[in-house]
């Protein structure tokens, strides 16, 4: 699950920079297949926030 958020942050950071024309025509790629998250890219700082809490909350050890 650490995994999984860890990928989600790093989403998150991509679509930030790409809602906020920082990363170039790439941005523009990324902000045309996933619009709603390049103008709100909390939503998956939230999805990987929770995947973390999940998988402290699950792993045993």
């Amino acid at each position: 699950m650490y995994l999984a958020a860890a990928v989600l942050f790093i989403l998150s950071a991509l679509l930030y920079a790409a809602g906020n024309q920082e990363i170039g025509s790439f941005g523009a790629d990324v902000c045309r297949y996933g619009g709603s998250f390049c103008d709100h890219p909390q939503y998956v700082l939230v999805a990987a926030g929770l995947a973390a809490a999940w998988g402290k909350f699950v792993s045993i050890r």
